[in-house]
């Protein structure tokens, strides 16, 4: 029987559990925002007003320690029916201090990671960074530009002149590991969501504990056009680049990259 002050009142807990409890983290130009319009019609998954929340990549934020989540959480609206909430936001997955901040606020959080060929990734992130008027070189002169850029923002990280980076997966994918058990990390190739989103989403939603996805046609989402075809030259110092990368993935992944190593012409316009 309980006695004293304490007896008949309502505890308060100090530490209450965290909201999220999923994350569509990556990667950007990766298939995230089709991904987003499947979890938003899903009862059972609640989202932010927002597509991308930006919390835990944003350094002011989190400048002084680790904040009080309050203002984070309350841009999930809260609705009866869900089971999870998911936050989708796909530059989690490049910024480096994310998974520790993330392992603060919630140790089981699950992620979702969407990989695209990165060659054909860090053409379709240029694209999008000149239409949004944030790049005034060609693609084969950022490419080029990038280790400067970078070297110009250490110890930060370039969240724009970040092509080659961004398609470093290996690298982000031990980061992540280093602070998550695998068991929480969900690995997909964007091209099974494209083209096979039935049986793609049917493994989201085991991951997630819900039910199955009302809709699972297929879907393009925030498509640009290009102006061009990815210039040769940039084709061929991408696929040197990356070329450690795939071993590496091969390997952590057991995934087969020939499709990436050799890709057809002219599938990075989207």
């Amino acid at each position: 029987m309980t006695t004293g002050p304490m007896a008949g009142a309502a505890v308060h807990d100090p530490h209450p559990a965290p909201l999220v409890g999923a994350l569509i983290a990556g990667t950007q130009k990766g298939g995230t925002s089709a991904l987003s319009t499947y979890f938003a019609e899903h009862p059972e998954i609640g989202m932010p007003r927002i597509k991308e929340v930006h919390y835990f990549d944003s350094d002011t934020v989190f400048a002084g320690g680790q904040p009080d989540a309050a203002a984070y959480e309350a841009q999930f609206p809260r609705r009866s029916g869900v089971r999870i909430f998911c936050d989708a936001t796909p530059i989690y997955m490049f910024w480096a201090q994310a998974p520790e901040r993330i392992h603060r606020y919630n140790p089981a959080m699950k992620w979702i990671l969407l990989l695209r060929n990165p060659i054909t990734r860090a053409y379709s992130q240029w694209n999008m960074n000149v239409k949004k008027g944030r790049e005034p070189l060609s693609f084969e002169q950022a490419l080029q530009a990038e280790a400067g850029r970078t070297a110009a923002v250490a110890p930060g990280q370039s969240r724009h002149a970040s092509y080659v980076a961004r398609g470093r997966y290996s690298e982000q994918i031990t980061r992540i590991r280093r602070w998550f058990p695998a068991e929480q990390l969900l690995v997909l190739p964007s091209d099974a969501l494209q083209y096979q989103p039935a049986p793609t989403l049917a493994a989201v939603a085991s991951f997630l504990g819900v039910g199955p996805f009302p809709r699972a046609a297929p879907r393009e989402v925030f498509r640009l056009p290009y102006e061009a075809p990815m210039p040769a030259g940039a084709r061929a110092f991408l696929h040197a680049a990356f070329a450690p990368e795939f071993d590496r993935l091969e390997q952590m992944l057991g995934w087969d990259l020939r499709p990436w190593r050799e890709p057809p012409p002219n599938v990075e316009n989207r």
